[in-house]
């Protein structure tokens, strides 16, 4: 039982809609004040993205179709954490290789995050990926288009900068990774 004042109540919990990726929970809850309502959210395995960077400090990104905005979304390489997956660094390495081509010799983690608390409960772990090198074809999944590109790190803040990049994923891996002093940022 929650002890913080603020914290709701479960009562029932059921699985309202569920497909590949993700389901949409439906819970009954009791809010502090004894009100009884309902609260939906979106569930799903955590993700990875990763920062890649080439031997002479490109910035390996990825061209991506998304449906739900109906444009070529610019961003880095980020994907759900499977089964299959031994850890998280398995699960980044696994991402880059499949939708770039690339491995990295070293692999660090950057920072995790809930991207969106107030509606899902996804779980984001950002990683940086340093000597990346394409070293085999992408291995898309049956539902992605993408191409990967390179870009400088300069022009990548850049586009974040300016509202080029919009991919929510991207602007908080490149922003942390200015505000922390990564290895490949400018002081």
């Amino acid at each position: 039982m929650p002890t913080d004042p603020l914290a709701w109540e479960t009562d029932d919990r059921r699985v309202a809609y569920s497909c590949p990726g993700f389901d949409i929970v439906n819970e009954s809850v009791r809010l502090p004040d004894g009100t009884e309502t309902d609260f939906d959210y979106l569930t799903e395995p955590a993700s990875v993205c990763i920062l890649p960077f080439t031997p002479d400090g490109d910035v390996v990104c990825i061209e991506e179709w998304r449906q739900a905005v109906s444009r070529v979304s610019h961003g880095l390489p980020v994907g759900g954490v499977e089964p299959d997956d031994d850890d998280l660094e398995a699960a980044a390495r696994r991402e880059l290789a499949e939708e770039t081509g690339y491995e990295a010799d070293d692999l660090e983690p950057l920072v995790t995050v809930e991207p969106a608390n107030g509606i899902a409960d996804t779980l984001m772990h950002f990683f940086v990926a340093e000597g990346c090198r394409p070293t085999a074809d992408q291995r898309l999944d049956h539902n992605e288009s993408i191409r990967p590109t390179t870009r400088s790190l300069e022009a990548l803040i850049d586009a974040v900068a300016d509202g080029e990049i919009l991919d929510g994923r991207t602007v908080l891996a490149v922003s942390y990774y200015q505000l922390c002093g990564g290895s490949g940022s400018e002081e």
